[in-house]
């Protein structure tokens, strides 16, 4: 069937990002990398309005002289630099979808075989063995590594360029069902590790979920009681309610080091040596902590000492 120039444009319109132009021409590779990086991350979708035309007439069987003059093609920079952005690009997937696969294994498959779809993108192809054993290679050289993916991406781009050819001419298309169902196969296979990871995370936010909701239930009870406490400390003398030193008591020998029941005698030694030890212009360091310890060994003083001096003979 004889493809229409309007349709095709049509298809780059509507859904030029997701490569149907190229799938309703049956440039399955093209259709497949705009896919997986978007119409080319949004410029090769725009480059394509000028190239609509000739992609067309190939389409139809028209050939334009000298496009298969030699065995081997040109060497094109365009497809070379493109070769290095999308196997850095599916490098970088792989990283980041893949965690657990070693990094020697998930980083240079990926790279390769991102330079190999553009490689395989028009009339042109490159040797898949070639360019995957390259990608190996210079991973190994880098360990590895996460940066490593850019010249990993390049030696294997080189590669490739070098053992471009064109593809065998004449070669069957088979059905549009089965051009879907590999087209969607390679879709999943890409998708998949993104989505698993990302799955992984909105599991966890799922279940972290009603620790929140309860923690969210729970906030009017611990801001009342917050609210209880904070009018209880500034309130204590000022609302009608008699003070209580008895509930102090037992706390102050505890405050002076002292045993229950300890003579005037070392309540007094006590309390001018931690007063020595914990006056806030001895500890400029822990200033909060000293003036708040030398408050309590006042009262605690007060509260044994005091009685004791308004006692006859104390």
């Amino acid at each position: 069937m004889a493809k229409r120039l309007l349709v095709a444009y049509g298809l780059w319109a509507l859904g030029g990002p997701l490569g149907l132009h190229h799938l309703y021409l049956g440039r399955d590779s093209h259709a497949l990398l705009w896919m997986l990086t978007l119409g080319g991350f949004g410029a090769g979708w725009l480059w394509d309005f000028w190239h609509l035309p000739g992609w067309v007439a190939t389409a139809n069987g028209a050939r334009v002289p000298g496009d298969c003059a030699g065995s081997v093609p040109a060497l094109s920079p365009l497809r070379l630099a493109g070769g290095v952005t999308v196997g850095t690009y599916f490098g970088l997937v792989a990283a980041l979808g893949l965690p657990w696969v070693p990094a020697l294994l998930a980083q240079p498959l990926a790279v390769g075989l991102g330079v190999q779809l553009v490689s395989s993108v028009g009339d042109q192809t490159a040797e898949a063995p070639s360019v995957l054993a390259t990608a190996f290679l210079a991973s190994l050289l880098f360990q590895g590594r996460v940066l490593a993916v850019l010249p990993v991406s390049l030696a294997a781009s080189v590669a490739a360029q070098r053992h471009r050819r064109y593809k065998p001419p004449g070669t069957p298309q088979p059905r549009l069902a089965a051009r879907l169902y590999h087209l969607g196969l390679a879709c999943l296979a890409f998708a998949a590790p993104l989505a698993c990871r990302g799955a992984a995370g909105v599991l966890g936010t799922l279940l972290a979920l009603p620790r929140a909701a309860t923690e969210l239930l729970l906030l009017p009870l611990r801001a009342g009681r917050l609210l209880v406490e904070t009018l209880g400390f500034s309130g204590g003398g000022h609302g009608g309610v008699p003070p209580q030193p008895a509930q102090h008591i037992p706390l102050a020998p505890q405050v002076l080091g002292l045993p229950m029941g300890s003579p005037v005698e070392d309540v007094h030694r006590s309390y001018r040596e931690l007063v020595k030890v914990w006056h806030p212009d001895h500890n400029p360091h822990r200033a909060k902590e000293a003036e708040r310890r030398f408050i309590e060994l006042q009262e605690a003083y007060e509260e044994l000492a005091g009685p004791r001096r308004a006692a006859p003979g104390g």
